[in-house]
């Protein structure tokens, strides 16, 4: 058996740079986070031939003392931690000490620096002596040739496009990170980013675009020591890869299995399974609650209290998610603000806020411009005796077969849901009015058409009133449901198999609000259903809902499916299109829209309604021109 011994520094480093140094973004990152320590105000970035011939950040920070520079270029040599206290209260981005020495074990380093003070600067390069140099204060690192003398690991790198590609990246999650640093990015000459320095919404704006603001909603939510800040998309712009998600803790950028569980379950009910929501969210917390040394590139945390950042990201979100967006349009705007941007000051002017914000919760809805209060006149459509559109839907729609219900209808107070005939959005304020409005017509037997103080609506009214049947399912089965007796029972035909899981899931179903028996020996019979889908199809829901109680179990369907279940319940107890609707019907649906949270999608994600302003109008017809 071979003897034990010491392995050569360099070849020691080298095995580092196999953890540390990845591909030519993982030097990138190291040598960011770096110049953001040192308390740099303006970064520059060149890189050559995808960071893979050169990569050179210079900064303005506090540079480094010439005696020191050799330490840099050291293992485990740092200036960030002394003692083991400061290990767990780490509040800089880097802190092993041993980046710096695994870089120069791998390419071609030099630095130059000036320190604070000091009549000039000194270069340095692994295995040399520091040498006088030309430089204002700050630091310039210069990595050349990665992998010029292990080239078994050249090779495992991509193309050009694919390093730089990975190298931009590790340059956006800095540049979110600290929209307060100046940076700029170069690739093989050509400037690709110049960022000045300014507030969070700016910096989002040139790195995510204008159309992720303008479809996210803002966030901010404060709890003891956790804040939670950034913006999320509506699920109306949610995309088919993970390629726009940012999360930070401590303006670290991670990819957390907590985390990332928390934003998915946030978007649960309201984004389709294969769509991926877009978001920049910061997270600040006291630094002894996260351990940030448990991976060597530094991108995983652990929570000392997982459960309570868990609980509390998923419902900063989900409270903002829920917001039924009631005058807003598509893009999330308020009303009669399609061209101001998020964060806008009532002026026009970006807010000037350093970002993260966090530290105030999100006013309440009665306080939100997209929220107006129903003023008196609007108010007759809200009563709950008479705006319930289940109403309207149960009695308007004929019975089919033996789907017939026992349905209250009530004719004489279905017009009092109408439109008050003194009522017009161009003679009120833009808070004047629901925030739907009122319906004009209906199109194709599809959407509605509406009139509100900022414009047109147009809503789809099976999504939204899934959406709602949806959301009350949810209600009212987490206690008894209320129940509607069928006058004749719903009797169809079943396979065997759905008929042994109508046997051994009774309970579940009458947990549900379903009367189910046998009738024959291949025959179902329903004799109730839940109040809400009185006028479902009910062979064709109850056929649905026993093909999955036999994919899943009773407990599993009762707890971690239940909502995809209501969900299922939901659509087919949704209005079909092509039903015919009377204006009181369709004001009914809008007020229970207006009612009703995360009334912007349907339970599949895509979008309710959206808003025409009049300046769309306008510029649509050329009005003014």
């Amino acid at each position: 058996m071979p003897h034990i011994h010491r392995l050569p520094d360099l070849l020691v480093n080298q095995i580092a740079a196999g953890e540390v140094v990845e591909r030519p973004a993982s030097v990138l990152k190291e040598v960011l986070e770096n110049a953001v320590d040192a308390g740099a105000h303006a970064i520059e970035v060149q890189l050559e031939q995808g960071g893979v011939r050169r990569i050179r950040v210079a900064d303005d920070g506090c540079g480094i003392a010439r005696e020191e520079l050799a330490l840099a270029l050291e293992r485990h040599a740092t200036s960030k931690i002394a003692t083991l206290d400061d290990l767990e209260h780490v509040g800089t981005m880097g802190f092993r000490g041993e980046a710096l020495a695994a870089i120069a074990a791998v390419a071609r380093t030099s630095i130059t620096s000036r320190a604070e003070g000091a009549s000039h600067a000194w270069r340095i390069e692994a295995g040399t002596d520091p040498a006088p140099a030309a430089l204002n204060q700050g630091t310039v690192v210069d990595v050349a040739d990665l992998y010029y003398n292990t080239p078994a690991r050249r090779k495992f790198l991509k193309t050009e496009s694919t390093e730089y590609a990975h190298c931009d990246d590790m340059f956006r999650r800095v540049a979110l990170a600290r929209p307060d640093i100046g940076l700029q990015l170069a690739h093989n000459g050509r400037v690709i980013h110049r960022l000045p320095a300014g507030p969070a919404e700016a910096r989002v704006a040139a790195l995510m675009g204008d159309d992720f603001l303008q479809h996210a909603r803002e966030v901010q939510a404060d709890a003891g020591p956790l804040r939670l800040a950034g913006f999320a998309s509506l699920p109306a712009y949610s995309r088919s890869s993970r390629d726009a998600q940012y999360f930070f803790v401590n303006g670290r950028f991670v990819r957390d299995k907590l985390l990332t569980h928390a934003v998915r379950e946030a978007y649960a009910d309201i984004l389709h399974g294969s769509r991926h929501p877009a978001y920049v969210l910061f997270l600040e917390l006291d630094p002894a609650g996260v351990d940030v040394n448990v991976h060597p590139a530094k991108i995983e945390v652990r929570f000392r209290e997982a459960r309570a950042v868990h609980q509390f990201v998923y419902h900063a979100l989900k409270r903002v998610l829920a917001e039924s967006g009631a005058g807003r349009g598509e893009q999330g705007l308020p009303q009669g603000a399609a061209s101001t941007p998020v964060g806008a000051s009532e002026g026009g002017a970006p807010a000037a806020a350093p970002w993260p914000t966090p530290g105030t919760a999100s006013p309440p809805a009665a306080a939100r411009p997209w929220a107006p209060g129903i003023p008196q006149q609007g108010r007759l459509a809200m009563e709950p005796a008479t705006r319930s559109y289940f109403d309207f839907a149960a009695s308007a729609r004929p019975a089919q077969g033996g789907d017939a219900t026992l349905a209250a209808t009530r004719p004489a107070q279905a017009s009092s849901a109408a439109a008050p005939a003194s009522w017009s959005a161009t003679s009120h304020n833009p808070g004047d009015g629901p925030p739907l409005g009122y319906a004009l017509a209906q199109l194709h037997g599809v959407y509605i058409l509406a009139q509100n103080a900022a414009g047109l609506v147009l809503v789809d009214m099976r999504a939204a009133h899934e959406r709602i049947i949806y959301e009350k399912l949810k209600t009212v089965l987490d206690g008894r449901p209320a129940v509607q007796r069928l006058l004749i029972p719903a009797v169809f035909s079943v396979s065997a198999k759905d008929m042994a899981a109508a046997e051994e899931c009774a309970e579940v179903l009458c947990g549900m609000g379903f009367d189910v028996g046998a009738a024959g020996p291949q025959e179902l019979a329903v004799r109730s259903v839940p109040a809400l889908l009185a006028n479902a199809p009910v062979a064709e829901l109850m056929r649905q809902l026993l093909q999955e109680l036999r994919e899943y179990p009773a407990t599993e369907v009762v707890t971690a499916r239940r909502n995809e279940l209501l969900a299922t319940m939901a659509c087919h107890g949704a209005v079909r299109a092509n039903r015919q609707l009377t204006l009181p019907e369709m004001n009914a649906l809008l007020r229970d829209m207006e009612a009703t949270e995360r009334a912007d999608q349907c339970n599949h994600g895509r979008p309710t309604w959206t808003q025409l302003g009049m300046a769309d109008l306008d510029r649509f017809f050329m009005r003014g021109q």
